[in-house]
């Protein structure tokens, strides 16, 4: 005897699949990253990678000190799919919450976030510009970041939502971001 599924059924089948694939690739992942205030950010694999340093060597705002200090009372956060309080973020929800908590508004999606602002070099990239990424290949915007800090060597840090761990601070230098990089934007 045949048994077959409903359309009813089917539908639910493929919503789901959809929506658990599109949590799967949302916004990346990190292999090494500071996870907690107190942690230090471990060695970073630099094989085959592009050269995407800073040259910002100045001082930064009250406003984006307070921007970055209000980023960074979310670390450790979980990751949540669609998510953009403290209890879960997405990598655009994180940005919309920090820009949001000090009066700037952000489109919601970081395909939208990525067309905000002027667009800007890697050269001149400064604490509270946001990075774009394309973590599913191709060229398509789907993860953003909010540069962090620039080490006097000139690699950019940024701070994120991650699907697999979180709120963390990641490197550009690290394999995974420096491939998946796709443009800087520079919103305040």
């Amino acid at each position: 005897m045949r048994q077959f599924i409903s359309k009813k059924d089917l539908f639910k089948f493929l919503l789901f699949t959809l929506m658990f694939s599109v949590f799967l690739v949302s916004c990346g992942s990190s292999k090494s990253a500071v996870s907690s205030k107190n942690s230090k950010t471990s060695s970073v694999k630099k094989e085959n990678t592009r050269m995407l340093l800073s040259e910002f060597e100045g001082k930064i705002s009250g406003s984006v000190k307070e921007l970055l200090k209000d980023a960074e009372k979310y670390l450790g956060a979980p990751y949540k799919f669609g998510g953009n309080t403290s209890e879960g973020f997405d990598c655009s929800g994180f940005a919309v919450k920090v820009f949001q908590e000090n009066n700037f508004q952000l489109p919601r999606r970081s395909a939208d976030q990525a067309l905000a602002g002027k667009s800007i070099k890697i050269e001149t990239v400064k604490p509270g510009d946001l990075l774009f990424f394309a973590t599913v290949g191709g060229n398509r915007v789907s993860h953003v970041g909010i540069v962090h800090t620039i080490e006097k060597d000139g690699e950019i840090k940024f701070i994120h939502a991650s699907t697999s761990k979180g709120v963390i601070i990641s490197s550009l230098s690290e394999n995974y971001w420096n491939k998946a990089y796709l443009h800087a934007q520079r919103v305040l």
